[in-house]
């Protein structure tokens, strides 16, 4: 009886034994399984997070482009309206007539749109800049993006300075048809005046123009790192 028994205790502590080392792998791989799910949790929501922050920088960037090349081509637009206005201003003066002074003050009033136009068009993007910076920490990235808002600013000063110049033009072929030459004077010296700032600014416009022109935004910045 007592080797009968020693045996069976023999062997229920081995069965003991058995059972807590299966438990005891159960309980570890849970626990590995529970560490490697916590992981991969945090893999995904780390890699989700460099996803958005790539697509919003992008985004911003791209909406941004956009506004400012169609804020260059609308400049254009306004730029041939205001050379057109004054070669009829001119011509008026040597030749007076009604039909090149309507002339003058049609493509004042056209070339007037298409500043404004511009010149918000130029606000517009800034923001889009500044925003793609938020979602970076490149450098190379911010200082591009600095270059790109600096060029945003100075399209907008120019385009408000030939805004002004192209009222005041106006404003002088209407006074030159009524024939108040004092008026049409002063006018014109308002208009010289603002075209010497035009002048002026104009130098930053396309120094900061020269700047981004060409520059391949993303392959360019990764061949520098």
């Amino acid at each position: 009886m007592v080797r009968l028994f020693d045996r069976n205790m023999l062997i229920m502590m081995i069965a003991i034994m058995a059972g807590v080392v299966i438990i005891t792998f159960f309980i570890a791989d849970i626990v590995n399984q529970s560490e490697i799910d916590t992981i991969t949790n945090d893999f995904n929501v780390e890699i989700m997070d460099v996803h958005s922050r790539n697509e919003n920088f992008t985004n911003n960037f791209l909406q941004g482009s956009i506004l400012m090349d169609s804020s260059r081509e609308i400049r254009e637009v306004g730029n041939y309206h205001f050379d057109f206005a004054l070669f009829w201003y001119n011509t008026a003066l040597n030749n007076f007539s009604d039909g090149t002074i309507s002339l003058c003050i049609s493509n004042c009033s056209d070339a007037m749109d298409n500043y404004l136009s511009s010149y918000e068009s130029f606000g517009k993007s800034r923001p889009y800049f500044q925003e793609a910076a938020f979602f970076t920490d490149n450098e190379n990235y911010l200082e591009v993006l600095g270059y790109y808002v600096s060029f945003a600013e100075a399209g907008e000063t120019i385009t408000l300075l030939r805004y002004n110049a192209s009222r005041f033009l106006r404003h002088a072929a209407e006074n030159l048809s009524a024939g108040n030459m004092t008026l049409v004077e002063l006018l014109m010296e308002n208009f010289s005046f603002v075209q010497g700032q035009y002048r002026e600014a104009l130098k930053d416009y396309e120094e900061k123009k020269a700047q981004i022109d060409g520059y391949l935004f993303f392959n360019e910045i990764r061949e520098e790192e």
